[in-house]
């Protein structure tokens, strides 16, 4: 999560689905510097799937426990290229149909995905953002050489090939971002995008944009003739419902656009979400609709089979369908794992949200549900590698979360109440603390503002937290005894996440500067006030490092990789964990991938 709003409790505006509750030991490596525990909102484990054209009787195509993603077809049927997380970053792999023949196409530690071979089957194009933001690229599969197609400082996205004998040549259609507004989403925190056809020839000329629609025109592929294009399309508000945390459905319709003159035509009408068009005869279309009875569906002829259908891509005979479905994608508590980190400095584990370790790092807390708005959220208690979980703290009518143990390890102290402004009413809730066990529960405030997101001084008298009460809007310090408060002024009201140095000498915080958020920093007497990032995705979620020299946090600059709609559920399908030096300085990337990463802490050093 990259974003922070003063004035409402801004939470986790994402679904994540959970893994379950077997844990993944692990895995050993060259000793790192720091390890850093963060969330991932995305899904547990994906695996392709090959079935009959209409869906049924799909079986595992290259299972493994992995993410592999966004299959394609070859023009000649006999390959599926797909993205695998199976060697640690995104990288492009291909098999056979028949599930042999198993081959690495691309090998980068940046995030490579959406490939589409050419007709001839020679050249791949994909996105890569190895070149800084999400851009066309080119591989040939004889010389293995790369080559950079797009070059922007946006998005580009969902590239495919025209077919053998267009009429007017050779062509890439994709979908970018590159000029969209970005306008913020109904809660005023989250960005949005949308997206437009372009086209490009192979060679990088000839490169113009088809649609002008300011809204999502997307994933497009070609029809046999290579005269037009099937897209689905959106309206940022039915965007808005589709990446909504109360889990809203929207509208979206396929359309038909002629690659000459950009005439377009509906295809599909009414209610519901539509997307993945892929043409399979000259006037037969297929995709996928959305929600609980969706599944495939047909421009002509009887619906296909029900359930999740991510990505479809038809065999060049229309007999089989490729595609991909979360596995093991259970509500339970998630499962701990390493997840490959650019930098060797560092190393990260997948845990649960909001993860706090003890100051002795052998024991963690962390919420068991993805979203402040859901009515079963608890703390868990476990083990530091995942293992022995229990409740630990659980209110049947409000939500506890973001807790974070006390410098000594006796007390725990955390949100506790309706968070979500407007989603729910009114959003009213209190600092609590307790002790270690979860018993002797107190509020610390007044039960009359939004009160969240505490950070304990290191010498446990003091927490500070983040307030808006109708009086104050932004940080206060707390007694962690009597509860009695001082406004820590920072000269801002949309500040949130605060952050206590490992030294006390400083407090860094998300704040609303020029139009985003970034991180700054602030004596807890108020003064030295300093901005530490500018950049041009929110910063947040910010953790020391246990020796005060790094701070690790979540930033949405890299953009988004992949078109939002199709990321349903999650309202930032962006962001990614950076860390920089406590001045400000050496920001390094440290994850790279089309979900949203967030709520980092820095795994103490076992004693």
């Amino acid at each position: 999560m990259v974003t922070s709003v003063a004035g409402r409790a801004v939470l986790v505006a994402a679904v994540v689905l959970f893994a379950g509750a077997e844990v993944n030991r692990l895995t050993a490596h060259p000793e790192p510097d720091y390890t850093i525990a963060f969330a991932h909102f995305g899904p547990r484990n994906a695996d392709l799937f090959i079935a009959d054209a209409d869906g049924k009787n799909a079986k595992p195509l290259a299972a493994h426990g992995e993410n592999d993603y966004n299959p394609s077809f070859s023009a000649d049927g006999e390959w599926v290229v797909f993205t695998s997380h199976r060697k640690g970053s995104a990288d492009i792999w291909r098999v056979r149909a028949d599930g042999t023949g198993l081959e690495q196409l691309t090998d980068d530690p940046a995030f490579d995905d959406q490939a589409a071979l050419s007709p001839d089957g020679k050249r791949l194009v994909f996105v890569s953002n190895r070149g800084g933001a999400a851009n066309l690229w080119l591989l040939d599969l004889t010389t293995k050489k790369v080559t950079q197609l797009t070059k922007h400082t946006s998005g580009d996205f969902r590239p495919a090939w025209s077919p053998d004998g267009s009429p007017d040549g050779e062509w890439i259609a994709f979908s970018s971002d590159r000029d969209s507004k970005k306008p913020k989403g109904v809660s005023g925190f989250v960005t949005l995008h949308s997206t437009e056809i372009y086209l490009v020839r192979p060679d990088g000329t000839g490169l113009r944009r088809l649609t002008k629609a300011q809204k999502f025109v997307g994933s497009p592929t070609w029809s046999r003739d290579g005269k037009k294009l099937a897209v689905y399309e959106a309206e940022l508000p039915e965007v808005n419902n589709i990446v909504a945390v109360r889990r809203q459905r929207g509208t979206t319709q396929i359309a038909m656009i002629d690659v000459t003159t950009g005439e377009r035509t509906a295809v599909t009408s009414g209610d519901g979400e539509k997307w993945s068009p892929r043409w399979l005869t000259d006037d037969r279309i297929g995709y996928v609709s959305g929600g609980p009875d969706g599944g495939i569906e047909f421009t002509k002829g009887d619906a296909g089979a029900r359930g999740p259908f991510n990505n479809p891509s038809w065999s060049p005979d229309g007999r089989r369908v490729v595609f991909h479905r979360e596995v093991g994608a259970d509500w339970l508590p998630p499962r701990f794992r390493d997840w490959q980190c650019r930098d060797p400095q560092f190393r990260l584990i997948r845990t649960g949200i909001f993860p706090s370790y003890s100051p002795t790092g052998d024991r963690l807390l962390c919420n068991s549900e993805p979203g402040a708005i859901l009515p079963n959220n608890s703390l868990l208690s476990m083990n530091a590698d995942g293992t022995n979980r229990s409740v630990l703290f659980k209110d049947e009518k409000k939500n506890p979360i973001a807790p974070a143990w006390s410098p000594k390890g006796d007390r725990i102290a955390f949100g506790l109440g309706r968070f979500h402004q407007m989603q729910d009413g009114r959003a009213v809730a209190d600092i609590a603390v307790m002790d270690a066990d979860g018993k002797n529960l107190k509020t610390l405030t007044d039960g009359k503002g939004n009160y969240g997101f505490p950070s304990w001084s290191p010498d446990g008298r003091e927490i500070v937290c983040r307030v808006s009460d109708g009086k104050t809007s932004g940080l206060i310090i707390l007694d962690a005894e009597t509860g009695k408060s001082r406004e820590l002024k920072t000269g801002s009201t949309q500040v949130n996440f605060p952050a206590w140095s490992p030294a006390g000498d400083v407090i860094a915080f998300t704040n609303y500067i020029d139009g985003d958020y970034e991180l700054c920093a602030i004596k807890p007497d108020g003064t030295g006030f300093k901005r530490l990032t500018n950049s041009p995705g929110s910063d947040a979620h910010c953790s020391w490092s246990p020796d005060g020299k790094w701070i690790a946090f979540a930033s949405g600059r890299g953009g988004f990789q992949d078109e939002a709609p199709l990321h349903p559920y999650n309202a930032q399908p962006y962001g990614n964990i950076y860390v920089m030096r406590a001045d400000g300085s050496d920001v390094r990337r440290l994850t790279d991938d089309a979900y949203e990463h967030g709520t980092v802490t820095f795994v103490p050093t076992r004693k």
